[in-house]
């Protein structure tokens, strides 16, 4: 089977008849599986509408193990494998107050609700208001950084890096990514003032450390939409913007829906 790379997009296009489909992916890309006529997408027991003939299938960060793919093309069901790679990201160490790291039980506690309300977001499933390339979160988007890093705080090993860092000013206005809804815009405890869009799909994008939030929850805000801006709260070791997706509950690069 051929295996094409399109930015950071792994393209999956049709074997030779008898064939079986198997690729690799590294953890944190998205597969896409383009054919005219297809008609719907589907992996470990669910299934969605394919973007203009197109199958797209988020590879969590962390995956290790295969997954397996289908859709339903003119009526007739095609299957695929995907094998994942060793995990390709480096370490990073960060400094960051005490306090950040060695919580007190009210700050556990905190942060525990916090991410229980942001969990909850990854099973959104509402209608696609989207179409890709998505648009950078800031107008003028240095280059981001760091996705997937296994990050250590003072010294401590900690989960790894699941958005890209954007180095910016404070003040420097964040922008929505696509059209969407509101469904968080709160101050936290690690993410500082954090902004969550729901662009249909499974599709979640997050905009953290803001010194500003500009929209309330439940706001219906369009691409370009000045949403807060950059900042500095939260755990960080300096100002930028923290930028993630989650698509179907993966934790996803964002230069993947970003490029063209």
């Amino acid at each position: 089977m051929k295996i094409w790379l399109v930015g950071f997009l792994v393209l999956l296009v049709p074997s030779i008849e008898g064939q079986e489909n198997r690729l690799s992916s590294a953890p944190g890309t998205v597969v896409r599986w383009v054919a005219a006529g297809t008609e719907s997408c589907e992996a470990e027991g669910r299934s969605w509408v394919p973007h203009d003939e197109t199958c797209y299938f988020p590879v969590d960060l962390q995956r290790t193990k295969a997954i397996r793919l289908s859709r339903v093309r003119d009526g007739q069901r095609e299957a695929a494998v995907v094998e994942i790679e060793g995990y390709p990201y480096p370490v990073q160490h960060v400094t960051v107050e005490r306090s950040y790291v060695d919580l007190s039980p009210e700050d556990i506690e905190r942060s525990r609700a916090e991410s229980r309300r942001i969990g909850a977001l990854w099973s959104l499933n509402s209608a696609r208001r989207f179409d890709l390339p998505l648009g950078p979160p800031l107008r003028s988007a240095p280059e981001a950084r760091n996705f997937g890093s296994r990050r250590v705080f003072n010294g401590q090993p900690r989960n790894p890096h699941s958005g890209a860092d954007f180095s910016a000013g404070v003040g420097t206005e964040v922008v929505a990514t696509a059209d969407g809804v509101v469904v968080l815009a709160e101050d936290h405890f690690f993410g500082g003032k954090s902004v969550f869009l729901d662009h249909g799909d499974g599709l979640i994008s997050m905009y953290m450390h803001l010194s500003e939030i500009a929209v309330a929850r439940e706001a219906v805000v369009v691409r370009g939409q000045v949403i807060g801006r950059v900042g500095a709260t939260g755990r960080v070791s300096g100002p930028h913007l923290h930028f993630g997706f989650r698509w179907r509950g993966a934790r996803i690069d964002p230069e993947v829906l970003l490029a063209q």
